[in-house]
This record gives C-alpha cells, structure tokens and sequence, in this order.
C-alpha cells in the first residue's frame, strides 16, 4: 500500500510515498511485526514496467535524492544527475528512491515505536543485514509492479545495497552502478560510538527519547563527519571566511542532528560492519559501472584496482570511472558533472544489451 504527500509536476514526482508489510522475516531469525518503508519515485512507469531504476541512499542521508534541498545530507542531492534529460532521465525512466530499513527518514527503524511494547524500539530494535534493507525493497517494488530493473545506483552506504542487490536479487536487474564505496564494509565503529554516546548525560543506555535528546552529541559527530566527507571544500567557495565557514557546517550539522536517530546510525554501523559479498561475486550476473573519488578519504580510489580484479576473475562484467574532483566523499553528489556523462553512457549500454 502507499500513500503521497506531495507531488511535483516537473519531475512528475511524489515524495514521500509509503510502502508497509507485516510480519517481516530478518535474516538473522528476528521478525518484524510491521515494516514501513519510506520512498520517493521520479517520472513514470511504463505500461510493460521495464523503465524502473533504483536509487539507493546513503549511511546519514535521506531517499529525498532529488527535488529538494535537505542541507544536512552531504551524500544526497543527486540533482545534478536525475531529472528530465539528465544521465538518469525522468522523462524515460521511473525512478525509485528508498528510503532504506533501519534509517530515520520514515523507515522502520530503532525510533519507531513497537507494537507489542507500545515504546520505541530504541537498542532494543534486532539486527538487521544488507540482504534485510534489499529484501524489503524488493517487496515495495513488487508492490509497484515492478519486476525487473534497469539499473540499481547508490554510493556509500548505497552501494553497498547495489552490490548487495547485484548478489542476491542477481537477475532483478541489467546493471548496477556502486559509487564511492566497496565490496566490503569498513569495519564495525559501533563501540566507538556507543562509549561517545555514554559520555552524553541524556543517553541513558540509548533509551534517550523521553530525557532531551543528544543532539549537542550528534551535531559534534556531523561536524566531523562532514569535513572527512569533503565539505569543507565544497562550501569554502561561498564562505571563505573560515569563521563564517565553520558556523555553517556547524547549522548544518545541528539540523541533521534534529533530524537522525543515534540508535539508527549504531543498527546501520552494525549492519555495514558484517556486510561484504567479496566471496559471492560470482553470483553476479549484472553488468558493473564502478565508481570512485579521487579525493574520497572513505573509500579511497587506492580500492579501484583490487575490486576490479575480484570482479573480473569472478567473471563479472564491470568498468571502471574515477571523478576528478576536490570534494572527496561528496564528490559523486555535489560534483555530479564529473561523471553524469559516463552513467548516462552505462544507462544507454544498457538498454542496447
């Protein structure tokens, strides 16, 4: 079932549609007695369906990947490469942005309330995969009709879900395009973070939604966050005085922390921590644009090579594009001239396999 709660004609667009389904199985065993998952969608179906593409967001952002301006999210706004005419036309194609399980944009996540307990789940929410956040995907888009895709694209924590759907949904769609981002998760950071959310006064073991919040905590952790993902330099242009620079990421780094769920960044960590299809490449039978950034501290192009290899002698089907630009992690967002014409080229490959 959906819903839209607003629409724009341009892009024939409706924002903040919403998929939901019970009793939802978890890899790990757990089931969730009620799934919602949040989605934009761009442009229209076909009456065959097959003009689907699949946004997926990143680990801190949002599915509002296009059609609005959201200041907080240093990974979203893909304007400059979904719309009418651009690599991912909406005038051709019907995009679908998910907002993915475990987020705090009106997914089902550790925020939302139980309905057994009738309380926030808070840490209390179970573990959830990547084959969970695609699982759930693929049940709204078979809600929508959809059976096939064109193509999956998503960078950081998005392509993580690319690789994720290319491996195990692998004839669901023509390709898929991972940007700025691995085969593998970087790690588990949950501790770390758990032991500098102990430090705040109102964490209270993570069950901190009725004692005030930890939003002094958040915005520290985005500050940092957002200058290790290049926006410094992508905001120096418009602020080059450093005082008048720091207090704007400062701003921005506040409203995401009014906005996102500790508990969701501590259930997204875990599950990018266990994630990885390094060994299940093979099961690949899509065709693979990989992308990175130059600059990008995360996921450094150091990373092209050796996946590359992985991937040609698993008999994958992959290319390779890296952005030349200044704005590290940002860049396939903030920088999307760099390389819209080479998705676009993908796309086209695509439709013509």
């Amino acid at each position: 079932m959906g819903k839209s709660a607003a629409e724009n004609d341009t892009l024939h667009a409706r924002f903040d549609r919403e998929f939901i389904t019970e009793n939802f199985l978890l890899e790990g065993g757990d089931v969730l007695p009620e799934v919602h998952i949040a989605y934009d969608t761009y442009g229209k179906l076909s009456a065959e369906g097959d003009n689907a593409v699949l946004l997926t967001h990143g680990y801190t952002s949002s599915h509002h990947m296009i059609g609005r301006s959201i200041s907080g999210i240093a990974e979203g706004s893909w304007n400059s490469l979904v719309g009418p005419g651009k690599a991912v036309d909406t005038d051709r194609f019907f995009v679908v942005s998910s907002n993915m399980l475990g987020s705090s944009y009106g997914s089902t996540g550790p925020s939302h309330v139980d309905p057994v307990k009738g309380t926030p789940y808070g840490p209390d929410f179970p573990d959830i995969s990547l084959v969970d956040i695609v699982t759930a995907q693929r049940a709204l888009l078979e809600d929508l009709d959809i059976d096939h895709l064109v193509a999956v694209i998503g960078n950081s924590y998005g392509g993580f879900q690319a690789f994720q759907w290319a491996v195990t949904f692998p004839g669901f769609m023509d390709g898929v395009v991972p940007v700025t981002t691995n085969i593998k998760g970087r790690g588990d950071n949950t501790p770390e973070l758990i032991a500098r959310f102990e430090k705040d006064p109102h964490w209270h073991g993570g069950y901190y939604y009725d004692h005030g919040g930890i939003d002094d905590s958040m915005t520290q952790l985005r500050i940092e966050t957002l200058i290790n993902y290049g926006y410094r330099e992508y905001l120096r242009l418009n602020f080059p005085d450093p005082a008048a620079l720091d207090a704007e990421i400062e701003r921005i780094a506040r409203q995401w922390a009014s906005e996102f769920d500790a508990n969701s960044l501590i259930t997204l960590g875990r599950a990018s921590a266990r994630f990885s299809v390094e060994n299940e490449l093979s099961r690949i039978s899509a065709r693979v644009l990989f992308v990175l950034s130059r600059t990008d501290k995360l996921f450094p192009p150091s990373l092209g090579s050796e996946v590359m290899a992985k991937m040609q002698k698993s008999g994958v089907e992959a290319e390779y594009f890296e952005i030349d630009s200044e704005l590290g992690h940002t860049a396939p967002a903030l920088d999307g001239a760099k390389w819209a014409p080479r998705l676009a080229e993908f796309i086209s490959q695509l439709l013509t396999q």
